[in-house]
């Protein structure tokens, strides 16, 4: 005769068992292969071991990069006050690091814009026309009450895919 605590120990274990195959079915759909080291990259080597950050990370066919803001190669924020520029100055440096691993624009499958200001930002945004010539990728813009740098206005970071 089956008791409710039988029932509920062959629940138990069927539960444990349906997890586990959803658990096995997950990691070899997600996890990136043995050999595939991740290459770090540092824009600006001194600035980012102060902050704790690297700028990239490439994993295989993936490559994501931290947030990008307007500042010079001592830290120090650049363009102040002026939306548009350090805009320019954030794609700017991303572009620099999707040239390093040999990546575009058209490779950038996520995009997230951090900004103090949206509605200025939605001003100067068709930028990112010029820039984005084959699609445009998935993404987040959110406005923030602040940034890192006092004066910040934005920051943008992204992922990008190659295929081989």
């Amino acid at each position: 005769m089956d008791t409710p605590m039988k029932r509920a120990g062959k629940m138990f274990v069927l539960t444990l068992c349906c997890l586990a195959l959803l658990g096995l079915q997950c990691n070899t759909h997600q996890q990136p292969s043995q050999t595939e080291t991740p290459e770090f990259f540092s824009l600006r080597p001194k600035v980012e071991k102060e902050y704790g950050y690297s700028h990239a990370v490439k994993i295989g066919d993936d490559l994501k990069i931290s947030g990008a803001v307007s500042m010079d190669d001592s830290g120090k924020l650049t363009a102040a006050g002026n939306m548009d520029q350090q805009m320019k100055n954030c794609y700017s440096d991303l572009e620099k690091i999707l040239r390093h691993y040999g990546y575009t624009f058209d490779d950038v499958v996520v995009e997230n814009v951090f900004t103090t200001n949206m509605a200025e930002f939605i001003q100067v945004s068709t930028y990112r026309n010029s820039i984005y010539k084959k699609q445009f990728p998935t993404g987040t813009w959110l406005e923030v009450k602040g940034l890192a740098l006092p004066g910040q206005l934005i920051e943008i970071d992204m992922e990008a895919h190659k295929t081989r």
